[in-house]
């Protein structure tokens, strides 16, 4: 017979911890086993391309999972799932059975094209340890990706002295998400930080060298650097899930209460695909903010709460001495109000779609997430000149 657990989650995550503290809320002591490919337990993902390169120490980014009595099982990697019978097999051939599943199984670093190319793709604990390790004096890097990663390990690297060229396919840094003129702005920004930036350069190889590696591009014979990090988004994982014959999309889909296609398998955090209401649309999110919220849902749902998970989440980032939250939809293809009390320094950018309010971004400006919720929730139309002040008088 297989060991058994009343709650299986498989994802070492953010998503992961918070659904066992979200369990152990309303159940707590029914038996959970957390089963990770991952060689560490759960930890804070934020640090890894911001606090720990301004001085945090490793030891405070651990989510000190097993005070919960659940049992981690790291380093392992289910390979099958029978929804049927509900059980799991890993690797190894062992099989776990479970009377409820939560799949926290995140996602994977896009590639480029070879597969074999000498390239740290920037997801875990264990990519940051690498890249740090060959962030010694003198050392130069090539970060490819303009967006959220690529532009904050940039960030990150210049700050602590390292010559930085920071390639990506856009006209812009983060173009996708950012008005044109702020996106503009952030080459110049990051150019007068030291980082050298080649935008509209798609990426063809990254090759050995004799003493370096070099990174060929459309648009530039060869850069010579020492270590090359790419940042270039994520794909989720629903492999199980598809082999489950669980609903997919653009990630694994859930209900209101996190619930997948199979009422006793739930998912959560960078993988789940589910109905946003205050957007009135589905949406994967992949982000701190809502892997916590979201992965503590799933937790109580599955220990019987029956409560919706109607949440608006947000996420932040630090570029040298900027800093934002953003709420809501983020999308440079939306109509975007830019209300500037500095220009590019202090503001915020409000996205639009049918003069309602989608997204806000909040550029430096602080203590207006909660505000920025409800303006997106209330579902009003609204003029650009309405728009101009609003959150910074309610601030």
């Amino acid at each position: 017979m297989p060991e058994r657990y009343k709650y299986l989650i498989i994802g070492g995550g953010l998503a992961a911890d918070a659904a066992v503290r979200g369990i152990r809320e309303l159940d707590h002591s029914g038996t959970i086993l957390v089963v990770s490919d991952e060689d560490d337990p759960p930890y804070n993902r934020p640090p890894l391309s911001k606090g720990l390169w301004k001085g945090t120490a490793i030891d405070e980014i651990w989510r000190h999972t097993e005070t919960t009595t659940a049992e981690l099982r790291l380093g392992t990697r289910i390979v099958a799932l029978d929804s049927g019978g509900k059980t799991a097999t890993d690797a190894r051939g062992r099989v776990v059975g479970y009377d409820k599943l939560l799949l926290a199984t995140g996602g994977s670093p896009r590639r480029l094209g070879n597969g074999n190319a000498p390239v740290i793709y920037f997801r875990r604990l264990a990519d940051f340890r690498q890249a740090w390790q060959a962030a010694g004096e003198g050392a130069e890097f090539a970060v490819l990706g303009g967006g959220f990663i690529g532009a904050e390990i940039a960030a990150a690297l210049a700050s602590n002295g390292r010559k930085v060229t920071l390639v990506f396919p856009h006209d812009g840094i983060g173009s996708r998400v950012y008005p044109r003129p702020l996106a503009n702005f952030l080459n110049v920004y990051f150019r007068k930080h030291g980082v050298d930036v080649r935008f509209n350069e798609r990426v063809e190889a990254v090759e050995r060298g004799a003493a370096k590696l070099i990174v060929r591009s459309n648009g530039h014979n060869g850069i010579a650097v020492d270590t090359v990090i790419a940042g270039l988004g994520i794909v989720p994982n629903v492999e199980l899930a598809q082999a489950a014959d669980l609903a997919v999309g653009d990630g694994i889909i859930v209900d209101e209460m996190l619930r997948t296609s199979h009422p006793d398998i739930f998912a959560a955090g960078d993988v789940a695909n589910f109905p946003c209401a205050a957007l009135g649309r589905r949406l994967r999110f992949e982000h701190e903010d809502n892997a916590a919220t979201m992965g503590r849902a799933a937790g109580r749902n599955m220990a019987d709460a029956f409560e919706p998970y109607q949440h608006l989440p947000f996420f932040y980032s630090d570029l040298f001495d900027l800093g934002y939250e953003a709420v809501g939809e983020i999308d440079s293809s939306l109509e975007t109000v830019e209300d500037w009390a500095e220009t590019f320094h202090k503001g915020v950018v409000y996205y639009l779609k049918d003069r309602r309010v989608r997204g806000v971004l909040l550029w430096n400006s602080w203590g207006l997430v909660d505000a920025a919720r409800e303006l997106i929730a209330s579902e009003r139309a609204f003029t650009p000149a309405v728009l101009r002040g609003r959150l910074r008088e309610t601030g």
